[in-house]
């Protein structure tokens, strides 16, 4: 018998002004429940694209994701089920009923904790107030998987991403959509290119974000100078001093990870990790 939790991801989806939002409940016939849109990954899904692809089908929304809300967990059977929940801002779209969803309504929090069905729902509500709805996300990656240094006969700029690299940066092209970047920066070695080739080829090279140029100042200067939703691809070397300068926090990335910074009012609120 596997111990291992069942994995689902949903969000607390918002809109209107920020000190008097509104959030997305849906109402599920076969359980004839009130809850926040969520549900199972598909085989080989990243949970963030899980999160953004559930709040679709279910609401008809689209959304910019923004910081993590802690995991629920809860009994299904004998297994434990964690669901990864986010906060997520209306973009748009238009609800339409379905034999999954059949109701959707938006309502202040304190009425949402009322009809909400679960405690553990109810719960999340208590986090969206303890740090800003709105944030712009700044998505720093180190590159996926390029073999090893060592082995590679040819100048380090060109080495490639190996099988396991490639499958990375398809999963970074899952992610990416639910931070709807506005723009691309990466290194100019080919393994960080290759790691966001599969999102877009709209790819700015920055010298300063490479092993052999970069100057801790002036990297993080011209990073702190992209204010809109943005991706950076760069190294080992680079990225902890760089995550350090704009936020304070201490933090490694081993290959194939990334950090999402969640910036308000010029500065960063909440940084997390995920793997790819």
């Amino acid at each position: 018998m596997t111990t291992e939790p069942l994995r689902a991801a949903g969000a607390v989806v918002w809109r209107g002004p920020e000190e008097r939002p509104e959030v997305a409940l849906v109402h599920r016939p076969r359980y004839d429940d009130w809850s926040f849109p969520k549900g199972k990954p598909h085989s080989g899904e990243h949970l963030i694209a899980t999160a953004v692809r559930e709040v679709a089908e279910e609401t008809g929304l689209g959304v910019l994701l923004g910081r993590a809300l802690p995991p629920v967990h809860y009994r299904k059977g004998d297994r434990v089920k964690r669901v990864e929940y986010w906060v997520a801002r209306a973009l748009g779209g238009e609800f339409a009923p379905s034999d999954e969803v059949d109701e959707l309504e938006w309502l202040p929090p304190d009425e949402a904790r009322r009809r909400l069905t679960y405690d553990w729902d109810a719960a999340l509500l208590r986090s969206l107030a303890s740090a800003p709805l709105t944030t712009q996300p700044l998505v720093l990656v180190r590159h996926g998987n390029a073999g090893s240094r060592e082995a590679w006969t040819g100048a380090d700029d060109l080495r490639p991403l190996d099988p396991e690299g490639v499958a990375q940066a398809r999963t970074l092209a899952q992610v990416l959509p639910a931070y709807r970047p506005a723009l691309l920066v990466s290194s100019p070695s080919k393994r960080c290119v290759q790691t966001l080739l599969p999102y877009s080829a709209d790819i700015t090279l920055e010298p300063l974000l490479s092993e052999h140029e970069h100057d801790p100042a002036d990297t993080a200067a011209l990073v702190r100078e992209l204010t809109l939703p943005a991706v950076v691809c760069s190294h080992g070397p680079v990225l902890p001093g760089l995550i350090a300068d704009l936020s304070g926090a201490s933090v490694h990335l081993r290959k194939g990870t990334f950090a999402v910074l969640h910036r308000s009012g010029g500065r960063v609120v909440r940084v997390e990790r995920y793997s790819l």
